[in-house]
């Protein structure tokens, strides 16, 4: 009996939230081809001036695999994975050249500049310094790493400037 060789492609693997790493460690144990590629930014934490890695596309990474059944439930069964992207007709492939591409570009100590990740009226909570736990919703870039964020409150609006990397967008809710 010949056993057929399925092609393994790139996909998308969506991650709890922080949990890249972890995912990716328990992935490579299970002999998985992972790709998880980190940029050098400026740690968060305000007593440091440290250049740490941190993932360039947070809950995300790349895995390598072929879709058969049992190889498919593997990787979904691993403790952080959200899912595999894609659309009602399944997981769909990321191209090779975009993988050599993104390995590329991190390969070096040089920065990476990424898009926009918020657009106006996204929901957001203020994770870090004085306004932490704070939640509303992002108006507008300011410039260098600022954004605004409205809050609401008694039905009126306060605006704070706080820093890009203090932010988080929170997920949509269905309505």
């Amino acid at each position: 009996m010949e056993i057929k060789q399925i092609n393994r492609l790139w996909y998308v693997v969506h991650t709890k939230s922080r949990f890249e790493n972890v995912v990716n460690d328990a992935l490579s144990k299970k002999s998985f081809e992972v790709f998880l590629p980190k940029i050098l930014v400026k740690s968060r934490r305000r007593d440091r001036r440290l250049m740490i890695r941190t993932a360039l596309f947070p809950g995300y990474l790349f895995l390598k695999i072929g879709l058969q059944f049992a190889e498919h439930i593997e990787a979904l069964k691993t403790g952080g994975v959200v899912r595999l992207i894609g659309n009602k007709e399944g997981p769909i492939p990321v191209a090779a050249g975009t993988i050599e591409s993104l390995k590329i570009m991190v390969a070096g100590d040089n920065k990476v500049l990424t898009g926009a990740r918020f657009k106006k009226g996204d929901h957001v909570t203020v994770v870090y310094g004085p306004f932490a736990g704070v939640t509303g919703t992002f108006v507008q870039y300011r410039g260098k790493g600022r954004v605004v964020v409205a809050i609401e409150a008694l039905r009126q609006f306060a605006a704070v400037d706080v820093s890009e990397d203090d932010v988080e967008g929170l997920p949509k809710i269905l309505s």
